[in-house]
């Protein structure tokens, strides 16, 4: 599975998600990205992306972008496709956990706070899109 190949996730917590999904369990799902067949990008929205803010929700999370495909506006692009395609859905805020500083600010994220990560000793940061 490509995003278990690009995170240290355990497969199976990516085939459950989507699982759900496509049962109409819960309106979060994946996007991805294909130049013909081949994955060159995703990111998905769950309920809570490992952090101890579980009032926080839902997350984006998993957003890559195969290196050789990057700078072309491929993660912009899908992150204003998930807050629009949610934003119909009636689901407004989104968070999203990074240690990136920079990127998601110009697709209009905005730094929100700091959360522990499930398990991890330092703080990481928090972005909400309103």
């Amino acid at each position: 599975m490509w995003f278990h190949s690009k995170w240290d996730v355990p497969e199976q917590a990516y085939l459950n998600c989507m699982t759900d999904y496509l049962n109409k369990e819960t309106e979060y799902g994946w996007y991805l990205c294909l130049d013909g067949d081949k994955i060159v990008g995703g990111l998905g929205v769950i309920e809570n992306d490992f952090h101890d803010r579980k009032d926080l929700k839902p997350n984006v999370c998993a957003v890559y972008t195969e290196e050789a495909y990057r700078k072309q506006g491929i993660a912009g692009q899908l992150l204003n496709m998930v807050v629009e395609d949610m934003r119909i859905k009636g689901i407004s805020p989104l968070y999203l956990v990074t240690d990136h500083i920079g990127f998601y600010e110009r697709y209009g994220w905005e730094f929100f706070c700091m959360v522990h990560g499930d398990d991890e000793p330092e703080m990481t940061r928090m972005y909400i899109h309103r």
